[in-house]
């Protein structure tokens, strides 16, 4: 219960973060001009059991990212906390999605493809602790619209 509520605040408090952040992504990136009305964003943190996050982390570099990329997710940012303790075992990061649907059908091609299930294979078992995602829609006044 207590790793939820550690994860629920960071989420909280990253949403501010990285909505400013991500704010100015978009317009270097381009990724505003591809938005719809339904569109979501999916804020995700990984909570890596001791010793893991490295691993975790080159593994998104890695592989994940590109993976992500092929099946129509939108990589809009990678974060690591600056404070500890959950510099050392968190990974949080934002992807954008068409819409609801869009995600679930992103991630369904995702869990399914050989390539992933073959990066997943060859990564140490038990290497993350805990998930939790939460999908989102910015406000009128967000530079994400």
């Amino acid at each position: 219960m207590i790793k939820n509520k550690t994860a629920l605040t960071l989420a909280g408090g990253a949403i501010f973060g990285l909505g400013v952040l991500t704010g100015s992504v978009t317009q270097l990136t381009g990724v505003a001009a591809a938005q719809s009305a339904d569109r979501v964003f999916e804020l995700r943190t990984y909570t890596a059991n001791p010793g893991h996050l490295a691993e975790l982390s080159a593994r998104f570099g890695n592989h994940t990212v590109e993976l992500f990329e092929r099946h129509g997710m939108t990589n809009i940012g990678y974060f690591v906390p600056q404070e500890s303790p959950l510099s050392e075992n968190t990974l949080i990061y934002l992807l954008a999605h068409d819409n609801r649907e869009a995600a679930q059908t992103s991630w369904d091609a995702f869990r399914s493809d050989p390539d992933w299930q073959a990066v997943r294979a060859s990564s140490s078992e038990g290497m993350v602790d805990n998930i939790v995602s939460v999908f989102l829609n910015p406000t009128d006044y967000s530079k994400m619209r």
